[in-house]
């Protein structure tokens, strides 16, 4: 049985907007944003007051929703921030601004 667009769509929305409903892995998106794009885990981590396996949980859930991809380079991961999955959130907002709204 497939899913039909809309479904994949809300699905697609409810994987991002649950990763960003987290406030570390909100705070983890700002850095990686304004400290160009690619931190290593451990970069990452310092930043942070939670412990690691913590910290590698939020990252777990940021790459599953495909807002954070990352490679292994050697014995570390370079984690890279995708903007263009972000796009999921303007698209799902402007189908406010596109409807008529209701009495």
């Amino acid at each position: 049985m497939s899913l039909s667009r809309a479904a994949r769509d809300l699905a697609d929305v409810e994987a991002v907007f649950d990763a960003l409903s987290h406030e570390t892995r909100r705070h983890v998106l700002l850095v990686l944003h304004f400290r160009g794009g690619e931190m290593t885990a451990g970069r990452i981590a310092e930043r942070f007051e939670c412990s690691w396996p913590t910290t590698s949980r939020h990252l777990k859930v940021l790459v599953e929703s495909g807002l954070v991809s990352v490679e292994k380079q050697g014995r570390e991961r370079i984690y890279r921030l995708n903007r263009e999955r972000l796009a999921v959130v303007e698209r799902w907002l402007g189908w406010f601004e596109r409807s008529p709204a209701r009495p």
